[in-house]
C-alpha cells in the first residue's frame, strides 16, 4: 500500500489516476464505502464515510473527488434488486459512475426491455468505471410515457462500460485526473432488472433514508475541506512564516461540525423521525457559506505566496486549480446578480 506521501507524488501532474493507485483503491474497496455489507461493500456509517473522503481529498483533490462521486454512484446498489446488486458487487472492481442529467430517451420494447440512446456529460471516473448510470425519458411507440399527473416518466439505468462510448472532453484548469468525461449510448438494449428508481430501495438501512440533498452536501463539502487543508500544508512549505493557525482551526472545527450533522441525521432516522426541510436548509446554508468563506481565505493566502505558487508544475498550483474547479459544481455555486 502506498503512503500518503507516495500517493501525492504519483498524482502530481498526471491526467489520469495511475493504475497502481486504482488497484489499491479496489483492494481497499474504497469505491464501495456506501455499498451494504450483504453485497460485499464496506457498509460504512455516514460519519465513517465522510472521514474517508476527507482524508483522500486531503491527499489529492482529483482522488478525493473521484472517490466521492463514484462511491456516491455505487450508493445505487441499494436501489437495485438484491440478486442483481449481489451479483455485481461481489466483484471488488465494480464501480458505477455517470450523470444526473436527463441526456437521452429509452424506448420500451415488446419483450419488456428498453432501448437506450443519448449523450450524457460529466461522468467522473469514466476510464475506471465498470458500469455507467444514466437517466433517460421513457417512451413507447415513439410517444412519451406519462405518470398519473401528466409528467414525463424518467428512469435510471445501469449499463456496462463496454456498451458506451467515452468522449474525453474535460478541459477545465483543475481536477484533471478525475476522468470526468461525457459518454454516449446508441441502441443499447437493457433489461428492466438493470433499471431503478433513485428513491425506491430494496435495502432497509438508515442510510437509505438520508435525504439526497443532505448526502450530497456533506459528501461534497468534505472535499473542499480536504483540499483546503492540503493547500495550507503546501503554502507553509513556500512561506514558513505565514500564520495559518486560524485557517487550520477553522477546517478542523468545520469537520467536527460535519460529523455532528452526520450523527444527528442518523440519530433522528434511527428514531424513525423525519428530517424536516428546515434541517436540510440549515445544513445546505452552512455548507454554502463555508465554501464561500474558505474560497476567500484561500485567495488571501495565495496572494502572499509569490511567483512560486503560480508555477504550473508546483503542488500548490495543482491544489489551487483543483479547489477552484470544484467550486464550480452546481451544488454550492451561488448565482450573483450583476448590476
Amino acid at each position: 500500500m502506498f503512503s500518503h506521501k507516495e500517493l501525492r507524488e504519483k498524482m502530481q501532474g498526471v491526467s489520469e489516476v495511475p493504475s497502481e493507485i486504482i488497484n489499491q483503491i479496489h483492494q481497499e474497496r474504497l469505491l464501495q464505502i456506501w455499498v451494504p455489507n450483504r453485497y460485499g461493500g464496506l457498509g460504512l456509517r455516514l460519519r465513517e464515510g465522510l472521514s474517508v473522503l476527507f482524508n483522500w481529498s486531503k491527499i489529492d483533490g482529483s482522488l478525493g473527488w473521484m472517490l466521492t462521486l463514484c462511491s456516491g454512484a455505487n450508493f445505487f446498489s441499494r436501489n437495485l434488486k438484491p440478486n442483481i446488486a449481489k451479483e455485481l458487487f461481489s466483484n471488488s472492481k465494480t464501480c458505477f459512475g455517470g450523470s444526473g442529467m436527463i441526456g437521452g430517451k429509452t424506448e420500451k420494447q415488446t419483450d419488456g426491455t428498453f432501448l437506450v440512446n443519448g449523450l450524457w456529460n460529466f461522468a467522473t471516473g469514466a476510464p475506471h468505471l465498470s458500469h455507467f448510470t444514466l437517466n433517460a425519458q421513457l417512451t413507447e411507440n415513439g410517444n412519451s410515457l406519462l405518470d398519473e399527473f401528466g409528467n414525463e416518466l424518467i428512469r435510471s439505468f445501469v449499463i456496462p462500460k463496454s456498451e458506451a462510448e467515452i468522449i474525453p472532453d474535460w478541459k477545465s484548469m483543475g481536477m484533471k485526473a478525475t476522468g470526468t468525461y461525457s459518454f454516449a449510448v446508441e441502441n443499447v438494449k437493457v433489461s428492466e432488472d438493470y433499471s431503478f428508481i433513485y428513491d425506491e430501495f430494496f435495502t432497509d438501512d438508515v442510510l437509505d433514508k438520508v435525504p439526497f440533498r443532505i448526502f450530497a452536501d456533506l459528501t461534497l463539502l468534505v472535499n473542499y475541506l480536504g483540499m483546503a487543508s492540503h493547500f495550507s500544508e503546501e503554502a507553509i512549505k513556500i512561506r514558513p512564516y505565514l500564520d495559518l493557525d486560524l485557517f487550520n482551526k477553522r477546517i478542523e472545527v468545520a469537520m467536527e461540525k460535519l460529523i455532528e450533522f452526520a450523527d444527528e441525521i442518523e440519530g433522528l432516522l434511527n428514531d424513525s423521525k423525519l428530517i424536516i426541510s428546515e434541517k436540510q436548509s440549515e445544513i445546505h446554508d452552512y455548507s454554502s457559506a463555508l465554501v464561500e468563506s474558505l474560497s476567500h481565505q484561500i485567495l488571501e493566502i495565495y496572494f502572499q505566496l509569490g511567483i512560486k505558487a503560480s508555477h504550473t508544475d508546483s503542488a500548490i498550483y495543482q491544489v489551487f486549480c483543483d479547489y477552484f474547479t470544484a467550486t464550480q459544481h452546481s451544488n454550492f455555486r451561488r448565482e450573483l446578480e450583476l448590476k
